[in-house]
């Protein structure tokens, strides 16, 4: 069997058996200009950062939110940026074109579809996890099962729901956005540095089986 082709997915039975991430580095929300400013300064330092947005749910038909936040996470430390307070700033815009800085996420037109809605911008330096775990057999495209192949691991999406643009993010909220946007640099790393076999992935299935 070993020389069949297989592709490499998880079930949903086997992910509710993982154990829960939790986030292994410091967290800081922005909510004024002055400190946006000096997050991305530092930020635009960086060769690579996680990226995620949160949008406030809808729950009437009709209804359309903006994003309500952007989340840039180094390998230990997530900066959570209040769109719904700051705006989508001059500054927020030409990071998120500039190609110095690269930027992983992961189902990324879904992040720029809404951020347009914001104002109009030409996206530059992203990296789109979705196309990359193609090349490992990875089946799967959400970052929650991505994540628990790789790392065995599972993320909790408890807060994904949330009202986002509540007064103050609680700190489950900031918990759960910043794992989001580090996952995605931490998977990056990982695949990249060379170190996800898949053929040696207990989550493996061939033709005839089913996840």
């Amino acid at each position: 069997m070993s020389s069949e082709k297989y592709s490499i997915a998880i079930s949903k039975e086997q992910l509710a058996e993982l154990p829960l991430v939790e986030f292994p580095g410091a967290i800081t929300v922005l909510e004024t200009m002055p400190d946006a400013l000096s997050a991305l300064r530092f930020l635009s330092t960086q060769s690579i950062v996680g990226f995620d947005t949160e949008t406030k749910p809808n729950f009437r038909k009709g209804q359309c939110n903006t994003v309500s936040l952007i989340q840039i996470s180094t390998a230990d430390h997530s900066f959570l940026f209040r769109l719904n307070k700051l705006g989508f700033f001059e500054e927020m815009r030409k990071f998120l074109e500039c190609e110095t800085t690269t930027k992983v996420g992961l189902s990324l037109k879904d992040d720029f579809h809404v951020l347009h809605k914001l104002s109009p911008f030409e996206p530059g330096g992203f990296i789109d996890l979705q196309d990359m775990v193609k090349k490992y057999n990875i089946s799967d495209s959400s970052l929650q099962k991505v994540y628990g192949i790789i790392f065995s691991g599972r993320i909790s999406k408890s807060k994904r729901l949330s009202n986002w643009e509540a007064p103050t993010l609680s700190e489950s909220q900031q918990i759960y956005a910043s794992i989001d946007a580090w996952a995605c640099l931490r998977i990056y790393h990982y695949l990249h540095d060379g170190r996800f076999n898949p053929a040696e992935s207990p989550y493996k299935v061939y033709p005839c089986e089913t996840t």
